[in-house]
């Protein structure tokens, strides 16, 4: 009987994969229980298993009672040591009454010649053994199956994994059969509006796995942002390959996911790799989450773009960036305003978890509004400044940081030296030296796009003026004309001055006097005009 015990305990070996040597040691444990039921058995026994012939033999140990008195206190001092720690992690008292007779005592390390050895074996131990090893053997099995269980699943942990509804009467727990284990799937992690009907196949992502007395119990989520990254691994080869990559999900389950992808091969879309032809792919993926919504994003490594980005589908006009907090401040068109926020803060919220930095959202009119009251905010040098930083960018704007505490000025360092020179000199202006943009100053350099249309402006100045007569140039830049006039004694210039007939001609070398129209008298003597040559033009 005893040799048909080792060939079964080789041949569970074979099949369950559990060691041989396992199962001999719980039967030798088992059959020393045995044998101390048994009337007149010596206090302490071993039992020892012929591996060849499969006899078992029971053997007393005799020691010393000085030997024996030190093992028993150091036996004793054991099991003290493992019942206050249990009571410190369970924080309840043990109760156990610790007797003499149930301690084990280690006598390995005694001298031989020191230990009496006696052959005790009953007449009947093979009967008590057949019996024994049936019962030893079937719970040993159980174990050693929970245990390898349990250690295949506690590998697995965030591995989605598919399985069958096996009870959904109960909406607090719901049981899925995953073929070799039950796993739990508890009202916590199930998707609100979802129904889990008994027999239908779902897809959950393992999160948790514990070692109970009736085996490993295993827990499953619905709402784990795994089970999307899983999901497209699944659909989308580029991500399988490794030439696209998810580098971040944000998931407001059942109702809202945005994730970040990123491609790691020159000409492959990322955005479009996920969607599929005809959004063949991402529906897939849709309809195993139950019609949640799913928002791909590309992921960029500016900051300033990949919260731009993030907010899809609204359309975002600026991102002022705080690095030390980690805040950025989105300025948005009037009408988009709605949309970059989302139905109750959803869609700014999952920007928020994607991108990893606090988001506040702003219209143009509030940001317009918030500038106006900033620059305006304080009346006075004595009055105390609130609301944003004091410095002016070089683009002409304000800065769109919050002052800190007590100060004028932004946690920015080059703010901050403002605030330093501010208090040397106090008419200086908080302007703070930037580099343009490069479009910016790229603009600046090109000609205008088109041309003026209508009088050019002149430029400022005073031309010089072509006449020299006093009149005229009192009249632009001195007294009016008359009082000129008047003073050195000269005609009222609106008066047409009388026009001179033309002097017949005389004779050459005869002297003509003239006389002007004021009455003075001009002579020309000795000048002769000469005769006008008929050929002269």
């Amino acid at each position: 009987m005893s040799r048909e015990i080792i060939e079964f305990v080789q041949e569970l070996e074979r099949d369950k994969g559990i060691e041989s040597e396992t199962l001999v040691e719980a039967l030798e444990d088992a059959l020393l229980a045995a044998y101390k039921k048994t009337p007149g058995a010596s206090r302490h026994a071993v039992v020892e298993l012929d591996r060849e012939e499969g006899d078992f033999r029971v053997f007393s140990i005799e020691l010393p009672s000085d030997i024996e008195e030190r093992l028993l206190e150091e036996a004793r001092e054991r099991v003290l040591t493992e019942l206050e720690q249990a009571e410190e992690e369970t924080g309840e008292l043990s109760h156990v009454l610790v007797q003499d007779e149930d301690l084990e005592i280690d006598w390995s390390d005694v001298p031989e010649e020191q230990v009496k050895r006696e052959d005790v074996t009953p007449e009947n131990f093979g009967r008590i053994a057949a019996q024994t090893a049936k019962q030893v053997i079937t719970q040993r099995i159980r174990e050693a199956e929970r245990q390898m269980m349990y250690e295949e699943y506690i590998d697995r942990v965030s591995e989605v994994v598919t399985g069958i509804v096996q009870q959904a009467g109960d909406r607090n727990n719901v049981l899925v059969d995953l073929g070799k284990v039950e796993a739990l799937l508890p009202r916590s992690e199930q998707v609100d509006g979802e129904r889990y009907e008994q027999g239908s196949r779902i897809k959950a992502v393992i999160t948790e796995v514990r070692s109970g007395t009736k085996g490993p119990q295993v827990i499953v989520s619905r709402r784990d942002p795994e089970l999307i990254k899983t999901l497209f691994e699944l659909e989308v080869p580029e991500i399988a390959d490794g030439l696209v990559e998810i580098r971040g999900v944000a998931r407001e389950p059942g109702y809202r996911s945005k994730i970040a992808v990123e491609s790691h091969a020159q000409g492959v879309d990322p955005v479009g790799a996920c969607v599929g032809p005809r959004g063949s792919r991402v529906r897939m993926v849709v309809s195993e989450l139950r019609g949640e919504k799913i928002d791909i994003i590309p992921w960029n490594p500016e900051p300033a773009r990949f919260v731009a980005k993030a907010l899809s589908p609204a359309r975002v006009r600026e991102v002022y960036l705080d690095d030390d907090g980690k805040e950025a401040t989105v300025v948005t068109p009037d009408d988009q305003l709605a949309l970059a926020i989302g139905k109750e803060g959803m869609n700014a919220r999952l920007a928020a978890r994607l991108t990893g930095w606090k988001i506040d959202i702003q219209s143009d009119s509030e940001f317009a509004q918030a500038e106006a009251e900033a620059a305006f905010g304080g009346g006075g040098e004595d009055e105390e400044f609130t609301g944003r930083c004091a410095a002016i960018l070089s683009n002409g704007k304000r800065c769109p940081n919050a002052a800190l505490p007590g100060s004028r000025y932004c946690g920015v360092a080059a703010h901050q030296e403002l605030a330093t020179r501010e208090a040397e000199a106090p008419d200086a202006e908080p302007i703070v030296t930037e580099s343009e943009p490069e479009l910016e100053a790229l603009a600046d350099e090109l000609a205008p796009d088109a041309e003026a249309i209508g009088p050019a402006v002149p430029e400022p100045g005073v031309e010089p003026l072509e006449s020299e007569a006093p009149a005229d140039a009192a009249a632009t830049h001195g007294p009016p004309a008359t009082a000129v006039a008047d003073a050195e004694g000269e005609v009222d210039l609106d008066i047409t001055p009388p026009k001179i007939a033309p002097s017949e001609e005389v004779p050459a070398g005869i002297p003509v006097e003239t006389v002007s129209h004021d009455g003075d008298e001009q002579a020309s003597a000795g000048v002769a005009e000469p005769e006008e040559d008929s050929s002269a033009a």
